[in-house]
């Protein structure tokens, strides 16, 4: 996995390549802590470089999501396409994230 952070419109775009796994996930939970103990309370997750996620992957987005609900922060994911999307889809998740189409529609969700 490749974490890779930028920021545009007071928002934090993380965008994530290649496997977000049993192996991964623990690396991205603990920047996504840093960046929210931090004060980053806006996110657009972008998983247009994402090949793969697995059940840990899933649980380090709930973290996530609980994590920023207690700082009354957002988080809308962009770009979930292919095999990720058919795991968000199967495991339920489509229905508890905001998701949009690209980084840019994402980013207007927040605003």
């Amino acid at each position: 996995m490749d974490l890779q952070t930028t920021i545009e419109n007071n928002a934090t775009i993380v965008t994530i390549s290649g496997r977000l796994d049993a192996v991964t996930a623990p690396e991205y939970e603990k920047r996504i802590r840093e960046m929210i103990a931090g004060g980053t309370n806006d996110f657009v997750v972008d998983f247009a470089q994402l090949d793969y996620i697995s059940s840990a992957g899933l649980r380090a987005l709930l973290l996530m999501a609980k994590l920023l609900k207690e700082k009354n922060g957002n988080v809308c994911f962009a770009n979930v396409n292919g095999n990720v999307r058919s795991v968000f889809e199967m495991s339920g998740f489509a229905s508890l994230f905001k998701m949009e189409n690209s980084v840019a529609e994402a980013l207007a969700t927040l605003t």
